[in-house]
């Protein structure tokens, strides 16, 4: 399953996802090609039960259409989408047509609910808001939108009567903690992408007569991108490892935590590798890089789901043993180093 998935995927974004199209997007362009072979695919439908009309997979099957989507920086909301209407679908609500998003709401003073940061919300059809307690489906042609952040990103604000009428989503929903699994699966992606790019670009940039990856200074720089893009697609895949439609909170924490911190890392070793080309907007490793950058912030950084991990250890009521960080991590054992400086949560990236 995972590799014909997999390989259907791939073959639909390397045909209408390419570098251009994905600029296109971010420059204002028209969206509706991309979005209807997208949605004509049906991979956001991937975790519908097979009944209402869907592919009835599991969280942990969809794993490589999360990753594929950082891999080939798709510009609109397809991963969202694919999870929010699973989620609709299991809690009973009929999916709306188009593209979902999530976000976090506040009531104001001054009578609107408001998000501060929606990711891809300029793409968005829906958004799927979370606000004291509640879940409800708000479209977005109703909000008001203000450009933040990211290119694609946008504070997102509704007047109060729309929450108080709009469709409830039943059940208790934690979704910060399903935005963190999406985007540790996009930021696996991002990073191999990111990675096999400046290995190629290492190997066919000549310097002194030979290519820059043949110095050990490069090779040394590329090993140490390797081990971060790897150890962050296994972190990614073990926040996605859930039997249901609902991911484990420190499964995720441990995924979104890991692949945050790789994201700084492969970034800024990516930059010195291809020296000044990599900045400029014509070379297509900033379309990459800079949403490796969105994407650590985003439901969370490498800090807020470091605190998220070294609380669960201090709340156990039993004494603290390399059993129990292994039942936490599952095997993996987190060494938190807490950067205040760096401190992002999901409310206030």
């Amino acid at each position: 399953m995972d590799a014909l998935l997999t390989d259907a995927v791939k073959a639909l974004l390397t045909d209408q996802c390419t570098p251009a199209v994905v600029r296109a997007i971010e420059a204002g362009q028209s969206r509706a090609a991309l979005w209807k072979a997208l949605e004509a695919s049906g991979f956001a439908d991937a975790l519908v039960p097979e009944s209402e009309g869907g592919a009835g997979l599991a969280l942990a099957d969809v794993y490589p259409v999360l990753e594929l989507c950082g891999s080939f920086a798709v510009p609109l909301p397809l991963g969202e989408t694919l999870l929010a209407r699973g989620l609709l679908a299991h809690a009973g609500v009929s999916a709306p047509k188009g593209s979902v998003v999530f976000g976090t709401g506040q009531l104001s003073s001054d009578g609107r609910l408001k998000c501060a940061q929606v990711r891809c919300g300029t793409q968005a059809d829906w958004v799927l808001v979370s606000c004291g307690g509640l879940c409800r489906l708000l479209s977005a042609a109703e909000a008001h939108l203000e450009m933040a952040g990211f290119c694609l990103d946008a504070q997102m604000s509704w007047p109060q009567t729309v929450w108080d009428v709009a469709q409830a989503v039943p059940g208790a929903h934690d979704l910060v903690s399903l935005q963190a699994a999406l985007y540790a699966a996009q930021l696996a992606g991002a990073l191999m992408t990111v990675f096999s790019r400046t290995l190629q670009y290492a190997n066919d940039r000549q310097q002194f007569g030979k290519p820059i990856g043949k110095f050990q200074a490069i090779q040394h720089q590329l090993s140490v991108m390797s081990e971060h893009a790897f150890a962050a697609r296994m972190a990614a895949q073990l926040g996605l490892s859930a039997a249901g439609q609902v991911p484990d909170r420190l499964r995720v924490a441990m995924a979104k935590a890991r692949t945050s911190e790789a994201a700084l890392e492969v970034a800024g070793l990516s930059h010195a590798i291809h020296g000044a080309i990599g900045f400029t907007r014509e070379f297509d490793l900033q379309l990459f890089t800079r949403r490796l950058h969105a994407w650590r912030q985003a439901a969370g950084s490498e800090s807020y789901w470091h605190d998220v991990l070294g609380q669960a250890l201090l709340d156990s009521t039993d004494p603290l043993s390399l059993d129990q960080i292994r039942t936490l991590t599952d095997t993996v054992v987190c060494f938190l180093i807490k950067k205040p400086h760096e401190r992002f949560s999901p409310d206030h990236p």
